[in-house]
């Protein structure tokens, strides 16, 4: 089975090697057809402690690497204003 990559930005980076990744997707509303915007929080490894706050990243699943996070940061997008 593939793993998976996602996309979002960075809402904090103050943890060692660590970053917080907001991801957010559309789903449609089962009764309404209203399309809701969902996001969940990530706990993604930084190796280098480079990306900071406010970065657009995108994340790949991977091995436990702690007790939070099972992804890791591949590539970093331009900044969020």
């Amino acid at each position: 089975m593939p793993k998976r990559i996602l996309e979002g930005v960075v809402v904090s980076d103050k943890m060692d090697k660590t970053v917080v990744v907001e991801v957010e997707r559309r789903v449609q509303h089962p009764v309404y057809k209203k399309f809701i915007r969902q996001s969940k929080r990530y706990h993604a490894h930084d190796e280098s402690n480079a990306i900071k706050e406010g970065a657009t990243v995108r994340i790949i699943e991977s091995r436990p690497l702690s007790k939070t996070k099972r992804w890791v940061v591949i590539t970093e997008g331009e900044q969020a204003s």
